[in-house]
């Protein structure tokens, strides 16, 4: 099965992918409950697809402006802030998730 195109040329997404991964691994061996898993999976999947929505504009605008502009450039940072906020957003949500499991562990 062949990756998709954004997988194969988008870095932070293979990053992502990676975090997920780990995210997912760890869930199971911490034994997170039904609710715990929505967030986790709500945050897997939002990130990622902002990622590619960064993607798609920021292709769109290069597309569309070729030359530099100020407002080609506005779309793409408040696009890539998108997936910022995202990105802190679900680290928010790890922290509130795993770290109290993690504290009992050990």
């Amino acid at each position: 099965m062949e990756r998709p195109p954004a997988f194969r040329t988008e870095r932070n997404l293979r990053i992502h992918a990676a975090a997920g991964a780990a995210a997912i691994a760890l869930g199971i061996w911490l034994g997170l409950s039904r609710m715990e898993w929505v967030a986790v999976a709500l945050c897997l999947a939002g990130v990622p697809a902002l990622e590619c929505a960064n993607t798609a504009l920021e292709t769109a605008v290069d597309l569309a402006s070729p030359v530099r502009h100020p407002l080609a450039r506005k779309a793409k940072d408040c696009a890539a802030a998108s997936v910022l906020l995202a990105a802190a957003g679900s680290l928010a949500v790890g922290a509130l998730v795993y770290l109290p499991k993690l504290l009992a562990r050990f």
